[in-house]
């Protein structure tokens, strides 16, 4: 079958690590998309406000949107998607922190092939 005839799933995976500069201005907006959400019981509204205030990986997770990140891409319709923020130790010079490798990899299974050299012999 071709491309056109068949369903196609992609996963998208992104891997931001932002510096939280201004914790006060984080929390403060997270709160009013907390107060703003109109779908949200008020007892987890008050549960959701004390987190943003004592974590600011928390306060990030409620003002990210997935769907905001794809929202004008044509030809697309998003089934699922999933988000988790944590507080962690950030080394740019530490291997760890070096997506280069991760990159090729994923590079390899996203070009059609399953082998991880790319299918080349």
């Amino acid at each position: 079958m071709s491309t056109s005839e068949t369903t196609r799933f992609v996963r998208l995976r992104v891997d931001l690590v932002l510096e939280i500069d201004g914790p006060a201005e984080l929390t403060e907006a997270a709160e009013g998309r907390i107060d703003g959400d109109e779908f949200m019981p008020e007892e987890e509204r008050v549960q959701a406000r004390s987190a943003a205030r004592e974590d600011s990986a928390e306060a990030l997770a409620y003002l990210v949107e997935p769907f905001d990140l794809i929202r004008e891409v044509p030809g697309i319709e998003m089934v699922q998607a999933s988000w988790s923020t944590e507080e962690v130790e950030y080394d740019p010079d530490a291997l760890e922190w070096d997506l280069g490798e991760e990159d090729e990899e994923d590079t390899d299974v996203t070009d059609g092939t399953d082998d991880v050299d790319g299918g080349r012999a």
